[in-house]
């Protein structure tokens, strides 16, 4: 098969043809290139090469402020309005009960201290890791930030007590 033809150039309809060139001869309006201009040779003898790096990032990224890595943080467990609904969610008692649902996780936290002190920081340390470690995979949502506040707010309050500090650092018990 044939290459194909590639047009170097349009003549309008109506024009005459350009001349034909002879046959083996070279084509009109062909210049051959001009002859390279020789390179001096350089001088025999060792060759210094210099070479500068900058390391530095074209575009440099300004360092974060703290109020910023603060907003950032934040920003990963829900925006405020879910913040919000969540943790009034937690505190606002339930009409049929006269209860919030962190008064009832306190009283049952509270209820497993009577047990055992172990039992009470267990029951509220547990799931608050559980609520902690999802929000912080997956995002606060409404749900989830109630389940931290539930947690948070009466697993500590119901496990809690001031002279569980005196009786870590010094032995006393009552």
């Amino acid at each position: 098969m044939a290459d194909p033809i590639t047009p170097t150039r349009i003549i309008p309809a109506g024009a005459p043809l350009p001349a034909q060139p002879d046959p083996g001869g070279a084509p009109p309006r062909y210049m051959p290139p001009p002859a390279p201009a020789p390179a001096p040779a350089p001088a025999p003898g060792p060759v210094e090469v210099r070479v500068t790096v900058d390391l530095a990032y074209p575009y440099a990224q300004p360092e974060p402020t703290r109020w910023e890595r603060l907003t950032t943080w934040l920003g990963r467990f829900g925006k405020p309005w879910q913040a919000v609904g969540g943790l009034l969610l937690a505190v606002v008692p339930i009409p049929w009960t006269g209860h919030s649902a962190a008064s009832t996780w306190a009283y049952t936290v509270h209820l497993a201290r009577d047990i055992h002190l172990g039992y009470a920081y267990a029951l509220a340390l547990i799931p608050l890791a559980i609520v902690v470690r999802r929000i912080l995979r997956h995002g606060g949502t409404v749900l989830r930030l109630w389940a931290l506040a539930v947690t948070a707010i009466g697993g500590l309050t119901g496990a809690l007590h001031w002279f569980d500090l005196i009786t870590f650092l010094t032995g006393v018990h009552r």
